[in-house]
């Protein structure tokens, strides 16, 4: 019998990593290096992708080669009529992080009120618009979420938990290591789902205790089977609306008020600290790396390697500023060159080009030092070889790509379990 499409509508799409994890690529699974068959359910009958202030939009081009123009929109979400947007299943999206990324500290993140962290009230307008509201939500930021503004520890997270809450949505997140279920790279990430009331998912969480839907019976917790850590769970009850949330959230005591797993049902808030059980295999960096010759472009010479070496190294040293100020500075070692038996490291967005720096990959093989290629990076977020591979579409930017976007297979594992429960 043949199933009805579950359809999804992509936000900020990149170069369509959600919409791997959930339809697969030409028939075949992410999981199995797009070797097995999978006969998804899921059928996106629209996305979005829009880079604001460049005239250059590489990442929609790439998402247009690989998937035509059909349904795709190549302009600026806030602009977009949300009655031009086609009634959906499922909407997902990993909304601009710019402002909670690794790259940025925490003491100057701008949370929800930054520049790009303000796209949260384009998904935000889409629910609240919607006549038929799309029934479930997946959505994707850095684990940060949970903790930021530094100022207010968790505001903004509780800013979405209420603002979802008052659209009619329970709500699960958790934070999800890829590297600690199998796959090739350390990144974790939050993941948030939510299901509108009156949905079966919904009903089945409101007759469940919140600390068993964490720990073995939600979607996240059958998709990434959980173990509890032992932290005294955190219990609130969310009030006021999302502007006086955003005033008066955690303005005394300024404590961590979300742990890493989570629930949330008609305000109430509930949530545990989790750590992996995963026993399967593991796929290492070793696994993914090319085995045919790379180019020029890719490789250290040993003139260059000192100044590898030294950005990789410690560090204890008085620098100036553009100021004219003198400080010490110092910071520990990174390991050099990155370890082949283990899963890599985050990819970030600056990981292309081939100036020296501290959180570039670089690998020893038998040839010498070299950086990872475009191939080998979409590798560690399990994309399809070459899927970025575009012919106005630099390595450098290829890897720009990467750095922004998530690891496949943990949508499909969610995307899998979610289709089995609806």
């Amino acid at each position: 019998m043949q199933k009805t499409p579950i359809r999804v509508v992509e936000l900020f799409a990149g170069v369509g990593g959600f919409r791997l994890g959930l339809e697969g690529w030409q028939g075949k699974s992410a999981s199995s290096n797009y070797t097995e068959k999978y006969d998804s359910p899921y059928q996106t009958v629209w996305s979005n992708q829009y880079e604001p202030k460049t005239k250059a939009q590489h990442a929609s081009w790439v998402y247009e080669n690989r998937w035509g123009s059909e349904g795709h929109r190549n302009e600026d979400i806030a602009e977009i009529d949300v009655a031009d947007i086609p009634d959906h299943d499922v909407l997902v999206g990993g909304f601009p992080c710019q402002d909670y990324s690794v790259a940025t500290t925490l003491k100057n993140a701008k949370g929800l009120i930054g520049k790009k962290g303000v796209l949260w009230w384009s998904i935000h307008k889409i629910l609240s618009e919607k006549e038929n509201k799309p029934k479930y939500l997946i959505l994707e930021n850095v684990d940060r979420l949970l903790m930021s503004p530094s100022k207010q520890r968790g505001r903004d997270f509780a800013i979405i938990l209420q603002s979802l809450n008052q659209l009619g949505y329970a709500v699960e997140w958790r934070v999800i290591n890829a590297a600690e279920f199998g796959m090739p790279q350390r990144r974790r990430r939050i993941f948030i789902l939510a299901y509108l009331k009156g949905t079966k998912i919904y009903q089945n969480l409101a007759q469940e205790k919140a600390g068993l839907w964490i720990g073995s019976k939600g979607i996240l917790a059958e998709a990434f089977p959980p173990i509890d850590l032992g932290e005294k769970p955190m219990e609130m009850t969310l009030s006021g609306d999302i502007t006086e949330i955003s005033t008066n959230f955690n303005t005394t005591e300024n404590k961590r008020v979300f742990l890493n797993g989570g629930v949330m049902l008609n305000g109430e808030v509930s949530s545990l600290k989790m750590g992996s059980a995963y026993e399967g295999e593991f796929t290492l960096l070793r696994d993914i790396l090319q085995q045919n010759e790379v180019g020029e472009e890719f490789k250290i010479t040993e003139e260059e390697l000192p100044r590898w070496q030294y950005f990789k190294g410690a560090k204890k040293e008085v620098r100036t500023n553009a100021s004219g100020f003198t400080y010490n500075y110092s910071e520990g070692s990174m390991g050099f060159p990155d370890a082949l038996d283990k899963a890599s490291r985050t990819i970030i967005t600056g990981e292309g080009g081939k100036a020296a720096s501290r959180f570039k990959h670089v690998i020893k093989t038998k040839n010498g030092h070299r950086r990872l290629t475009p191939l080998e990076l979409e590798r560690l977020n399990m994309f399809p070889d070459n899927h970025t591979e575009l012919e106005k579409i630099s390595n450098t930017k290829r890897a720009f790509f990467m750095g922004n976007a998530l690891v496949v297979g943990v949508v499909e594992q969610i995307g899998r379990v979610l289709s089995e429960r609806i």
